[in-house]
This record gives C-alpha cells, structure tokens and sequence, in this order.
C-alpha cells in the first residue's frame, strides 16, 4: 500500500493487468454504474452471471467520460489485488506504541501536487468533473469517495470521514454525515456555541490507496487517521494547508474542495440507492457552500458506486476488516476470526469465532463487539466455536443450527443502528440479535451429552491414499 500518489497505483494495476482503460465516450449518468454492475458480475452481452470471486474484477479507467474531460477511476479497490507486506500484522500489533510515540505523525509542506491548478468564485463548476448518479432514482449526482476533513471545534483535533455528498448545483452540496459521525459530533458542538455560525469544511478526492481509505478505517477515537495511513504507508502523509481555510489535507490529491457547512441551514438529501441494497430516503441535511477548488492540472476522478452487494465497498470493507482483525484481537485474544458476508452489507450479519474459555463467553463477546465503534450498528452478531471455518458460510449454517437451542441462545437488545437500516422501529434506534452457537457446557447448563463430529480417522485415511491409484478414479 506505499504508493507515492493514486496514479502510481493506477500504473501498478495496469501493470499487473487489473485495470481496463475504457475510450469510449460513457455517461456518467447511469451507465458507469450500468457498465461496471456487469464487469463485476461477469455480466455478457446483458446476460445475468454469478459476482466474480475475489481478485477477478479489474478497476476501470473511463478515459472519455461524457460531459467531463477528466478521466474516472472506478473499482480501483474492487478486489483483493496486492499482497499484504511481509510482516504487516505484526507491525499493526504495535499500534498503540507506534501511535504514542507519533511514528507516523503527518507532515506540513508548503505546497504539493493538488494544488497545481487553483479556482474560486465563477471559475468553480462541480458539474466539471464526471460525478456519478448510480441508480435511477437517486435524487442528483453523489461524490462517493470524498475524504471529509473537519476539526472538532472544541479540541482542534483532526478527523476524516467518508460521507456521500449529493450535488445540488455548480458551488453547493449536501453533507450526509450521520448522527454517529464525528462529522456530525463536530456539527453539533460548534452550533451549541453559535447556532448562527459556520464550520470550515474541506474535502479531498483521489490519494494514494493508504490515504483514500483512511476515511473510512474504524479506528480508536483519539488516533488520527492520516496518522494511521502513515503507518500503513510506512512513511508519514504529506499534508498541505488549504487555500480559503487552516484546515490540512493531503498533498498529493487528486481534487480538493475546500469551503464550509452553514450551522442553521439544513436541505433535503436523497434518495440515494445505497449499500443495502435499496434507496435510503430523503432526509434533512447540513449544506456544503464550495469556496475554492483546488486541484491538479489533469485530476484523475477517483469515485465508487454502492448497491447490491457485492460491489466495490465489500472489498473495502474486508480490507479493513483483515487490516482491523489483529486490533479487535489485542482487545479481545479470545477471538479467533471474524466475517463480515458481502450479504450482510457490513453492518448486517458479523461472524466470530472464539475460543471458549468459561460459562457465558460468547455472550460477552456480543456486548464488546455492541460497544466497538461503528460495530456498535451489527443487527445480528454469530459466535461459534475456534474450529469452524467462518468463511465457509455453508460450514457456518450447518454448526449454528446443530448448536442452538433458539429460546436459550438468543439475545436481544436495544442500541444505536446505522442510519441507512429501514427496517428500524425508528431512524438510528432499534434492536439487535446476538446467536451463541458454540457447544454447550454443563457449567452453562446443559445436562445431556454433547456429541462429537463425524470425521474419518487419520489411519483410514492414510490406507485409502495409499490405494487411490490403483482404484482409477481420477479422471485425468
């Protein structure tokens, strides 16, 4: 992941033959989203096909989109394409001595490359660049993969985060930070103080892989994340100060959107046809007022689309999900592994397997993982035992069902849900389900043997190896 900037990754991925430069004039007004809905599906000639596996789907570089003359890159982090660097786990289990001692701190320059051009007042026109209205009724056109920089007006402190902003006309958008946002938090805090003021807001488009994901890495509160894209860069983030405002962003971004969110103004955002796989509705939302672009000569539009998983996000998501395995773990060394399913939307369905070591051990599991961050939000939690394979959904249905007793091994309870979750009683509030399907204990209760799993004995095993050829099964 210690790429200089975006397009040394491009380079990389065409390179290794990931990426697919497409000439032709498209419209970025549902037919990206339409092209790469059957490139990920292995869709031919409009014939329905299974999603590609993992590692199958390339990025795609759209040279001419229609009404920009700015390229897009799309699906750039739409499979598992680059090895995870020898030793990387181990480095991520020192983070909170790395994080300490500021290893990895961000560092001020002057200037850098996403300053190469710079634009205010008229000579801003968002609807210069290719950006995406993915499904058909989605309410306008989204930037899907911003890095939202705000500062918490309180502490000063940094954050990044990755909300969608709805584009309302040339200067203006929606920002759709949800309540549990710092984003949000900051909004907040900084209205308490002056219901009438504004908050500075600047937003960068395209960076290195590192940096692009940092706005959306679960990471513990008071790390910073530039901080922590430096440590998976393994060099700091060069962060450069913003024309019309003292916020940072990153040097070498592709587009930089710098301006603010008026704290009394609130404007109708949506539908927006969202990882769910269905429209999130409208709803009410502060407003984004562009004061100054500023970007390269030749910006590379870096964008995604979310719907019916699994799209580009599920590959995101099980990036940090293995990138984060090793920090839930140092919290929690019971857990062995978890999943997240490309069905369960990330926020739907998290598998865990634990070693179980007392009465009752699955279900503390459940609470810490309600109490993490944005695990808070999982409407069903799953916890089997250390030797079933969580990424074999069909080895995990079949243990769950033998191993539950449906009345004594769920739970319910009442928290926090993710916005996007229409099945909610109300917006942001609703229940969750946690299942222990680990083997049961008689010091949690249970009274009758449990029974062992039918497997083959190793000595069978190894008298029928040695007979296989000369019973001429193999059909090569």
């Amino acid at each position: 992941m210690a790429y200089a900037d975006l397009r040394e990754f491009v380079r990389k991925l065409e390179k290794e033959g990931e990426l697919m430069r497409i000439r032709a004039e498209v419209d970025p007004v549902l037919e990206i989203t339409e092209v790469l809905q059957r490139v990920m599906r292995g869709k031919v000639g409009g014939q329905a096909g299974m999603p590609v596996l993992l590692g199958d789907s390339p990025a795609l570089l759209f040279e001419k989109p229609k009404g920009s003359r700015y390229p897009l890159l799309i699906n750039a982090f739409g499979s598992v394409k680059m090895e995870t660097p020898q030793g990387f786990f181990d480095k991520v289990k020192m983070l909170p001595k790395l994080a300490e001692l500021g290893s990895f701190f961000p560092k001020s320059v002057k200037t850098g490359a996403c300053k190469e051009v710079v634009q205010k007042g008229s000579e801003i026109n968002l609807f210069d660049f290719p950006i995406l209205k993915c499904w058909p009724q989605d309410g306008g056109r989204f930037i899907t993969f911003p890095l939202v920089f705000t500062r918490n007006p309180e502490t000063g402190k940094r954050n990044v985060g990755m909300y969608r902003m709805q584009i309302y006309d040339e200067r203006t958008t929606g920002m759709h930070w949800q309540t549990q946002k710092h984003g949000a938090e900051h909004f907040r805090r900084a209205k308490a103080q002056n219901p009438e003021g504004k908050i500075p807001v600047s937003v960068a488009i395209g960076a290195d892989p590192a940096t692009a994901l940092s706005g959306m890495l679960p990471i513990p509160p008071d790390l910073d994340e530039m901080m922590f894209a430096g440590f998976l860069r393994r060099e700091p983030v060069e962060m450069v100060t913003c024309e019309t405002n003292d916020l940072e962003v990153p040097a070498n971004a592709e587009i930089v959107l710098e301006g603010y969110v008026s704290l009394n103004e609130m404007r109708t955002e949506g539908p927006f046809g969202d990882h769910t796989g269905f429209y999130s509705l409208e709803g009410e939302f502060p407003v984004f007022h562009v004061e100054c672009v500023t970007r390269r000569k030749e910006p590379i539009y870096l964008t995604t689309v979310v719907g019916p998983p699994p799209q580009e996000d599920f590959y995101m998501g099980y990036a940090v999900e293995r990138v984060f395995l090793p920090v839930m773990k140092m919290q929690y060394p019971e857990i062995v592994d978890v999943a997240m399913p490309a069905e369960g939307i990330f926020h739907n369905l998290m598998i865990v397997a634990i070693r179980k070591s007392y009465p009752g051990h699955a279900r503390k599991i459940m609470n810490a993982i309600w109490s993490l961050g944005q695990a808070m939000f999982t409407k069903v939690i799953v916890v089997v035992d250390h030797d079933v394979d969580i990424h074999n959904y069909s080895e995990v249905v079949w243990k769950t069902l033998c191993a539950m007793d449906p009345e004594r091994d769920v739970q319910f309870s009442l928290g926090p849900m993710d916005t996007l979750d229409h099945a909610a009683r109300m917006q942001d509030f609703g229940s969750k389900m946690g299942i222990d399907a680990t083997r049961k204990w008689a010091s949690e209760g249970f009274t009758r043997p449990w029974p062992d799993e039918i497997l083959m004995d190793d000595e069978t095993k190894k008298r029928v190896d040695a007979l296989w050829k000369s019973l001429s099964l193999d059909k090569s």
